[in-house]
């Protein structure tokens, strides 16, 4: 049994030591929003917590990982209420999601060791590979985090979890949208 804490909780792995501690938070843990990207540390994807530091996830095994805290992206906040959550939504610097769990662990890393990063400072602590290419808008909301973090900002809460998707995509009343449900059958 491998011993650890994983996002606030005691946590026993039966698994072989060598397991990539990746796949046991994955797959025993059923954490998926630490991602498997490439398997070699290049991406970024499996970026987690260990200890406070941003450690690629598919390189450490559990063995290493025993005794240690880990913070995956669930634990990071529930409420999405993290400074880096927040203004990774406000700066629009997420597109198709994958690489954002990794960035925002990465990120998160950062602020608490430094809350009033440079742009050079940024681009070197955050080696997250992404592939829509949100790197200006990512220095922005990871500037914006700190600003929060140093509390000379505020953001608005993004939208709980667990939105019904038909509220998300409700059209304003009276208004239309071309291939509404408004729209079907109506010729």
């Amino acid at each position: 049994m491998t011993a650890m804490t994983v996002n606030g909780r005691p946590v026993d792995f039966d698994m072989d030591p060598d397991t990539p501690l990746l796949f046991a938070l994955r797959e025993a843990s059923n954490l998926t929003g630490t991602k498997y990207g490439c398997g070699t540390g290049d991406c970024g994807a499996c970026m987690v917590l260990v200890d406070g530091e941003a450690l690629r996830s598919c390189l450490v095994t559990i063995a290493e990982a025993e005794g240690r805290f880990i913070t995956t992206i669930e634990g990071l906040s529930r409420d999405r209420s993290h400074p880096v959550q927040q203004a990774l939504v406000a700066e629009q610097a997420i597109q198709c999601g994958f690489c954002t769990p990794g960035i925002a662990i990465a990120a998160a890393a950062l602020i608490r060791r430094n809350p009033d990063p440079s742009e050079a400072q940024i681009r070197e602590a955050i080696p997250n590979l992404c592939r829509c290419g949100v790197y200006p808008r990512l220095v922005q909301a990871i500037q914006r985090a700190g600003r929060v973090e140093r509390r000379r900002e505020t953001i608005s809460a993004a939208p709980a979890p667990g939105i019904d998707p038909a509220d998300a995509a409700r059209a304003v009343p009276g208004m239309r949208v071309e291939g509404s449900p408004d729209d079907l059958g109506s010729d």
